[in-house]
Order: structure tokens, then sequence, then C-alpha cells
């Protein structure tokens, strides 16, 4: 005879339960009565049990081996959160104390404005060159291996261009340059690297709350590139080379926390818990390429969207970024205020990105898109008809950085949903390449548009790029109905 606890318990809709060395399963289907399953571990097989003991009874299987549990997985999951804020921190900080003064260094160097956008094209161009063998790496190894060589290859990049500034060599600073763009393939992949074991429907709040942390650092950066740079000027090295010493060694620091820290692997954790689930192919054997990132993306208009989100966004906001500075030093700011420009853009780019993750969950990814290509073109609006006024250029460039967050975040998590899982690395390397290689063209062509036709152009030209990605928004609305 069942125990009346048991009974109740069968009779309610579900449990487990062990009698002697047997573990009974108990559930509810349709309400109809099941034959009952017992689990006998002497056995290692189930076996008929009396089947008047539930309206349905399944055998409880223990996780599969190397495979966390639930309660595992969610403390794994607040650990790579963690760690991923950490760094985002220290890598927002590496790359904003430096970039801000690119542009200013590199006119130093070059001698003329028009190669003054060089600085942050090289940059760009480097995050681009490097977003693909970087994501390859991540899917062989896993992302600790893909972000802590791409912290140490930005390291590396930030000492060389203090070399070139200390020689006066503009093609070795260009050199540097690309490399130091690795931090920001780091920051960018750092967002993937939170997606990985995120819930679908808390997805776009994930990513959000990675691009968020970087707030910290890169809204400060560029009000200590002032500082930075004269704190060694005593050492011979100029002024607006400086702060690139100091983000060589935040980038160290960077490295070593995600190495060590950043354990188990996430992405190699969502394979694990994907293949003991059978929830579909992992990607560890897939085709990485470029080529195959691209035939995912095809294959689904909203994926579509979502590429052409993420590099539209980006070409236009580096390319009406990097020419601010040198516009706002023609009208009489000095470095403070240049910094203070750039903080609000940060800001704008960051700090607003847990509010854009959760519209994205809540109101759906394109609607979000939507949303940031209004604030792209209001921002070159304002941006392009500031003149000599501080103060509209400033609100122009935080707008620029919050349709920025918009159309990265919810295309971001956009991208991970409407790709396949094995084909979902190569995607994501591809996104970021794109980006990058079209904001690299419109950051190197920004100094020639505005030395030739001037910054509100500049700002005009920077807005019939959004066109297009209207037209795709569109097709993905339709193609959803």
């Amino acid at each position: 005879m069942v125990p009346l606890s048991r009974r109740r318990l069968a009779g309610r809709g579900g449990g487990a339960f062990r009698r002697g060395r047997r573990r009974y399963a108990v559930g509810r289907a349709g309400g109809g009565c099941h034959n009952a399953r017992v689990t006998n571990p002497a056995e290692g097989a189930d076996t008929p049990a009396i089947s008047a003991l539930a309206p349905a009874v399944s055998p409880v299987a223990p996780p599969a081996a190397g495979v966390p549990s639930a309660p595992e997985v969610a403390a794994i999951r607040r650990r790579t959160n963690a760690v991923l804020i950490a760094s985002q921190v220290l890598g927002g900080l590496g790359v904003a104390t430096a970039i801000a003064l690119a542009a200013v260094l590199a006119q130093d160097i070059g001698g003329s404005e028009a190669v003054a956008g060089l600085a942050s094209t090289a940059s760009v161009i480097g995050t681009a060159l490097l977003s693909v063998p970087l994501a390859a790496l991540m899917a062989a190894r896993g992302r600790r291996a893909g972000l802590t060589l791409a912290y140490l290859i930005a390291a590396a990049g930030g000492a060389v261009v203090v070399v070139a500034a200390v020689l006066g060599w503009f093609p070795l600073l260009l050199a540097g340059m690309a490399a130091f763009g690795a931090g920001s393939s780091a920051n960018l992949q750092a967002r993937f690297a939170a997606a990985d074991l995120a819930e679908p429907q808390h997805r776009a709040r994930t990513i959000s709350l990675v691009v968020w942390a970087t707030t910290i650092g890169a809204v400060t950066g560029p009000n200590l590139a002032g500082p930075a740079g004269r704190s060694l000027a005593g050492f011979g090295i100029p002024q607006t080379a400086g702060p690139f010493v100091w983000g060589t060694g935040i980038f160290l620091i960077a490295g070593a926390l995600v190495w060590f820290l950043l354990r188990p692997d996430p992405l190699l954790t969502a394979r694990a818990i994907a293949a003991g689930a059978g929830d579909g192919p992992d990607d560890s054997g897939a085709d990485r390429s470029v080529r195959a990132g691209w035939r995912a993306v095809t294959a689904s208009p909203r994926a579509l969207l979502a590429l052409a989100a993420i590099t539209g966004s980006h070409t236009v906001m580096v390319a009406v970024m990097v020419m601010t500075p040198v516009d706002l030093s023609h009208h009489g700011a000095d470095l403070e205020l240049i910094g203070f420009v750039i903080s609000g853009h940060i800001a704008g780019m960051y700090a607003f990105s847990p509010v854009m993750g959760w519209l994205a969950d809540r109101v759906g990814r394109v609607a979000v898109i939507g949303f940031g290509m209004g604030l792209l073109a209001l921002a070159t609006l304002l941006a392009g008809t500031s003149g000599g006024d501080h103060t509209q250029s400033a609100v122009g460039l935080f707008l620029l950085g919050l349709g920025w967050s918009a159309g990265l975040v919810a295309g971001s998590a956009l991208l991970t949903d409407s790709v396949p899982g094995a084909a979902r690395t190569a995607a994501q390397g591809l996104s970021d390449l794109a980006s990058n290689a079209a904001a690299g063209a419109g950051g190197a062509l920004s100094g020639v548009v505005v030395a030739q036709a001037g910054y509100g152009w500049l700002n005009a030209l920077a807005a019939t790029l959004l066109l297009p990605l209207a037209v795709l928004a569109l097709r993905a609305a339709r193609h959803r109905g």
C-alpha cells in the first residue's frame, strides 16, 4: 500500500520520492492513468511498478556527466556576469582614456587635420580585422582565451603608439592604433559572452548590463586624458600620448582578470548544457568562417536587419564622433571641454543600455532598433548645425551615443535570437567584422569630408546611411507579420 502522502503527491500533479532503494518520478499527463516506472539503481534499468501509484510516472534521469545542474548554471551565470562587468569597467577605461586624444595626436604627428581621423580609423579597422580570428579562437577554445588574447594585443598596441609618438613616425602610429583596437574587440565580444548562458527572455537585458558596465570606465576615461598626459611629461612622452601608457597597463590588468577568473568558460558551459539536454547541435565542430556567418544571416530577414542595425549605428557614431574633437577645437574648446563632451557622448552609449535592453525584451527588438534610428537622425541634425554652440554639440553627441546603444543592444539580441546555435559564433564574428570595417571606412573618410566640405556635411552624409536600415526594418516587420 502506498502511504497517503505519496498518493497525495501523485494526485496533485507530480513529484519524486524514494521507497527503499527505488526512486519514483510522478507526473500528470492529461489526467489519465499511466503505467508507473521505477528506477532501480541496483539493476541499472527501469522496472514496471504498480500502475495505481500515479496518473503518470517517468524515470528521473540524473544530469549527464559534466553537465551542471540548474542551480549550478545560475551560479555560473552570476559569476560570469560579475567577471565580465569588472573587465568591461577596465576595458572601457583603457579605451576611453587613450582614444579621447587620438585624433589630436594624429594631427600633431601627421601635420594635417585631413589625417586626424586616421588614428581612430586604424583602431576601428584593427577591431574589424581581429574580430573573425578572435571569434574563431573563442569558438574553438572558449571566451576566456579569446578575450585574454584581445586585451594582450591591445596592451602591445598601446606601447607601440607611445613609441611612435616619441619618434614622430606616423605609419608606426597607425600600426599601434590597429593593435590597440583589440581592446574594443574584447569589449564588444564580451556582450556575446554574457548572452551565452542568458535566458532567452532576458537576453537583451543581460547583454545591456555588460554594455552598461563600460560606462564607469568610458565616462571617466576622457576626463583623465589630460591628467594622464601631464603625468608623464617629465619622461619625454608627448602629452597626447601619455594616456596610451595608462591604457596599456589597464589592459594588462583586464586580461589577467579574465584569464584567472572567467572559469568555467561560459561558451563551453553553454555547449555542454545543450549537448546534455539534446536541445540542438553545439558549434564546436561547425564552420566558423565569414562565409558561414553570412549564410546564416542572409537566411533570415530579422538576422539581416540585426546585422544592418549593428553596422549602421556603429558607422554613423564613429564617423561623427572621431571628428567632433577637431571641430570643437576649431571653435575654441580646450582639452577639458572636449573631454567633457566626449564623456557625455560615452554616457549616452553605455549608461542607458539597461533601459534599451529592458525595452528590447518588453516591446521587441525591431521597435528599439527603429527608436535608435530616430535618435541617430536627430543627433546628426543637432551636431551638424551646432556651429560654435558647444552645448548643442554636447546634446547632439549624447543622442548619438544613445542611438548607438539602442542599435547595438537590440541588434545583438536580435542576431543571437535569429541564427541557429551552430552558426551563432560565426554570425557574431561577422557582425563585429562588418560593423568595424564599415565604421573604419567612415572614420577614414570623415577627415577628408571635414577638410573639404565641413563638419555639417559630414553629419548630413552620415544621416543618409540610415535609409537602407529603415528599408530592412520594414521588410523584417512585414516578414514577421
